[in-house]
């Protein structure tokens, strides 16, 4: 998959970015954000649910710290890592049956925690640009 720079000057065109990275998602795949806060790593996963056929209302799981989504054509699960305080938090919440799962992970503030992630996983960090365009790279 190879998305390379989503340039956003709207809440939109975040969620339109993330439409096109779920359209090189399948079962398994595993897609961890990170950036400031405010940087758009919610809009760019409801981009993301919305481009693997959900229709459900998109939140952040920041204090659920994961919302599951069922109605697209594979199962979301989408983790908030930023009131994790250790990675046995992160156990205590089925991380890695979650991986197992036949569906898509979506984590904000993946860079918490990065070792728990697999090599497979697609890594994108947002940032703010100087005119408030927000910016998604693949790492």
């Amino acid at each position: 998959m190879s998305v390379e720079v989503v340039s956003a000057s709207s809440e939109l065109e975040m969620i339109e970015g993330g439409i096109k990275i779920a359209a090189a998602l399948g079962s398994g795949g595993i897609v961890a954000l990170s950036g400031q806060l405010g940087a758009g790593k919610t809009h760019l996963s409801k981009g993301i649910v919305s481009g693997l056929g959900a229709g459900d209302e998109v939140t952040s799981p920041t204090f659920s710290l994961v919302q599951e989504y069922h109605s697209g054509r594979v199962p979301v699960f989408h983790f908030d890592f930023y009131r994790l305080e250790s990675v046995n938090e992160l156990d205590a919440l089925g991380w890695d049956e979650y991986l197992e799962e036949e569906g898509v992970v979506i984590v904000e503030w993946a860079d918490k925690f990065p070792e728990v992630f697999p090599n497979e996983t697609k890594w994108f960090d947002l940032t703010i640009a100087e005119n408030g365009d927000h910016l998604v790279t693949q790492r």
